[in-house]
């Protein structure tokens, strides 16, 4: 499985972006699809993931409901809709997949495929 992130760039507090997890597989539903970040200096962290046909997802607390975590198995998508961009969610966001379990999506180490990480900047 290859993943490819894409959707980042520049936005100001309070704006929006959504990000995009492509895969290359033809099971993508058989995968749970995660998004992590890491800011700089700072550790990568856990933001949301969901289970591999998308009945279930999870989210970091400090997102306080401003991001939404869909996918499209039909596209071997996943997608991260951010909204309420605060300054302190700039970071590199990484997508990854693992297969599926639907469960403790924040074990970090089961992630086996991971995109190359696409950079979100909240800035006025």
């Amino acid at each position: 499985v290859q993943l490819q992130a894409f959707g980042g760039g520049l936005v100001q507090p309070g704006g929006s972006l959504r990000l995009s997890c492509a895969s290359s597989g033809s099971t993508f539903s058989t995968y749970d699809v995660a998004w992590f970040r890491q800011a700089p200096g700072k550790e990568r962290e856990f933001v949301s993931a969901i289970s591999g046909r998308g009945g279930r997802v999870d989210y970091a607390e400090f997102l306080q409901g401003r991001f939404i975590i869909t996918r499209d198995n039909a596209k071997n998508t996943g997608y991260l809709q951010m909204n309420s961009l605060q300054p302190e969610d700039t970071s590199l966001y990484y997508c990854a997949a693992r297969r599926a379990r639907g469960q403790d999506f924040r074990l970090e180490d089961e992630y086996r495929y991971w995109g190359q990480g696409t950079l979100v900047t909240v800035s006025s």
